[in-house]
């Protein structure tokens, strides 16, 4: 599909739900974020009340010992953290397919990257290093063709990765009592990795702005050209 193949309707409807899909996606990431934020905190807390004389929650051969009521707390705001996460995931898919949909239109051109990996991108070992940042950036190539990336997208795309990588981040392996024992004994690389996730969001919500202005913006002008009656001089 071509520019001259849009309707003005439906570029008018197709403008109006990406501004909308984008603020959706850039509050998700924000609310992620504050999730961090709040897991930064209670691992503060954690670190500066030390471990209890028990030991730690984990107590080894598959013995655990009744948690305190800070340990409780931290498990609620993990929790109440992945929820966050879920609901920023599909907030930002679903941006994602759109602004991707709308670069094909506006430019005519498939994708660089098949719509599979718009899910299979994230998971896929190797690939989600790279992948999911590349869907961004050539949505953002096709609908504005000759502009600059903006520095936003590789900044969330580095943060988001160094997270990824700790071990402690989004994608963490540790269960909750580990990561509880960790704050105990080693905080400060829980932090440093809860530092790169809400910077991975903040800066994510920014390129979000940043990809939906752009494609907005290209998106009303080819609007205003279709609305241009065939054959009459341009506007002074």
């Amino acid at each position: 599909m071509t520019e001259q193949t849009y309707q003005a309707g439906s570029l008018s409807s197709d403008c109006r739900f990406v501004a909308k899909t984008g603020r959706l996606a850039a509050g998700g990431l924000l609310l992620a974020g504050a999730a961090w934020v709040a897991r930064a905190v209670w691992e503060v807390r954690l670190a500066l009340a030390g471990e209890p004389a028990s030991g730690p929650p984990d107590q080894g051969g598959g013995e655990h010992r009744p948690l305190n009521s800070l340990e409780n707390s931290y498990h609620l705001v993990t929790s109440l953290g992945g929820g966050a996460v879920v609901l920023c995931a599909l907030l930002f898919l679903s941006w994602l397919a759109r602004v991707r949909d709308n670069a094909r239109a506006l430019s005519g051109e498939e994708p660089k990257y098949a719509g599979i990996w718009l899910y299979l991108g994230w998971i896929v070992p190797l690939v989600n290093l790279w992948f999911p940042r590349g869907i961004v950036a050539d949505a953002f190539r096709r609908t504005a063709p000759g502009r600059r990336l903006p520095v936003s997208v590789d900044v969330w795309w580095v943060l988001w990765v160094i997270g990824m990588l700790s071990g402690v981040g989004l994608l963490y392996e540790d269960s909750t009592d580990e990561i509880i024992t960790r704050a105990y004994t080693e905080v400060w690389p829980l932090l440093a990795s809860d530092a790169a996730v809400v910077g991975a969001a903040v800066a994510g919500a920014l390129a979000v702005r940043a990809v939906t202005a752009v494609q907005t913006e290209r998106m009303r002008a080819t609007e205003r050209a279709s609305a241009v009656p065939t054959g009459a001089p341009p506007a002074a």
